[in-house]
C-alpha cells in the first residue's frame, strides 16, 4: 500500500507501522529504504529476510538530528562531529564505534555502526514523532538498506519499491529522489577519515570542513585496524537482470558499428553522453546519459530498472568520466557490471 506523503495522516500512520514492529518503505534524498525500529532485533530481522541479505551484512541507521547519535555510538572523534555539522542532513554515513548493547542485530553483530540523517522531509518528519512518541512507541532510529533485494537496482520512486516487494508492504511516497545513488560512507574509527563508498559529498568537499585528508580504501593498509564492514561496498552490487558492460566511447562506437543488426530489437540498450552511430534500423534502445554528474545519479537506477523492464539482455554503457564528481556514478556502475 502506497501512502501519499501529502495527506497530513500519513506521517501517523507510518510511525505506527514502525513502533509496532513493521516495515516501511522510506523516502530519502539518496534511494527509497525498507525501514524497521533499529532497536527493535525482531523487526530488523524481517529487513534481513525480505531483502535475502546475509545478517553479518550491516544496515545503515538514520537518525533524527547529531543529538541522537548518542544512543547508537561512542567515542565520537571531533572530525565527525564537524562532518555532521556540515552535511547533515544529507547523503553522508559515518561508521563509528557502537554501543554495547545497542543496534546489534541492525549493525550486522559488528562493533561499529553506520549513521546518517536522511535531507528528505518525510523522513525527518517520522524520525522526530518518534523522538517524541510515548516510551512504548518510541523509536530513534530507523535501519534503512535500500528497499530491494539484495545485490539488485536501488529504488528511486515508491512505485519501484511496490515493484520490488508487492502491495502488502506499506510505503510512504515522497516522490523521486533528488539524489538517486546511496550515501558516501565515511569510516570514523581509526583516527583519521576513510572513504568506504563515494556518493554525492566528495573527500575534497570533506578535507574542507575537517581538515583531516579523506583517505581511500586503497590506503587502509597506512591504518593498523582493518575496515569495518559497511552496506553497499560488495564487488558485485546495484545489478540488473540485464548484463551491464561499461565500455569507453571507442569500443561502443565499433561495438554498434559491428553487431547492431535488426535481429537485436530490444536485446541492447545502450546509455551514452558522446554522439554515437544511430540507425533507425538498429533495433538497439538509446538512452541519452546527462552531462552532468548529478544529473546522471538521479536518472542511473530508474533507467537500469526501465531497461530491464524493456526486457533488454544486455545493457552497454559509456564509462564516466575520469573527473571526482563522476566517482558515485563510477562506483555503481562498476559494481552493476561485476
Amino acid at each position: 500500500m502506497i501512502l501519499s506523503g501529502d495527506a497530513a495522516e500519513s506521517i501517523a500512520v507510518a510511525a505506527r507501522q514502525i513502533s509496532a514492529g513493521g516495515l516501511l518503505g522510506l523516502p530519502t534524498e539518496t534511494v527509497y529504504g525498507l525501514a524497521a525500529d533499529a532497536d527493535n532485533e525482531a523487526a530488523v530481522a524481517q529487513i534481513f529476510s525480505a531483502k535475502g541479505r546475509p545478517a553479518g551484512h550491516p544496515l545503515i541507521v538514520h537518525v533524527a538530528n547529531a543529538a541522537a547519535v548518542e544512543h547508537f555510538a561512542v567515542a565520537v572523534p571531533a572530525f565527525a562531529r564537524q562532518l555532521m555539522h556540515a552535511f547533515w542532513p544529507g547523503p553522508l554515513t559515518l561508521i563509528l564505534p557502537r554501543r554495547p548493547g545497542v543496534a546489534c542485530a541492525a549493525a550486522g553483530g559488528h562493533a561499529t555502526i553506520g549513521l546518517r540523517c536522511p535531507a528528505h522531509p518525510l523522513a525527518l518528519a517520522l524520525l522526530a514523532s518518534g523522538q517524541v512518541a510515548p516510551p512504548e512507541a518510541r523509536f530513534l532510529g530507523l535501519a534503512a538498506p535500500s528497499a530491494n533485494l539484495f545485490g539488485r537496482v536501488s529504488p528511486t520512486t515508491a512505485q519501484h519499491v511496490q515493484d520490488e516487494f508487492g502491495a502488502a508492504l506499506l510505503i510512504l511516497d515522497g516522490g523521486s529522489c533528488q539524489v538517486g545513488i546511496e550515501s558516501s560512507i565515511i569510516d570514523c574509527t581509526r583516527g583519521q577519515p576513510v572513504l568506504l563508498r563515494p556518493g554525492a559529498i566528495t573527500p575534497l568537499q570533506m578535507q574542507a570542513v575537517c581538515g583531516l585528508q579523506v583517505l581511500q580504501k586503497e590506503e587502509l593498509q597506512t591504518l593498523a585496524a582493518p575496515a569495518p564492514k559497511a552496506s553497499g561496498t560488495l564487488d558485485s552490487h546495484y545489478a540488473p537482470k540485464a548484463r551491464v558492460r561499461l565500455m569507453d566511447v571507442q569500443t561502443l562506437r565499433e561495438g554498434l558499428r559491428s553487431g547492431a543488426t535488426p535481429e537485436a530489437v530490444n536485446l541492447l540498450a545502450v546509455w551514452h553522453r558522446s554522439d554515437l552511430p544511430i540507425l533507425a534500423s538498429s533495433g538497439v534502445l538509446f538512452r541519452a546519459m546527462p552531462a552532468l554528474a548529478s544529473a546522471a545519479a538521479q536518472q542511473l537506477f530508474a533507467t537500469l530498472r526501465e531497461l530491464d523492464a524493456l526486457g533488454v539482455q544486455q545493457i552497454w554503457i559509456e564509462s564516466p568520466p575520469s573527473e571526482t564528481a563522476w566517482d558515485g556514478v563510477r562506483d555503481r556502475l562498476q559494481r552493476a557490471a561485476f
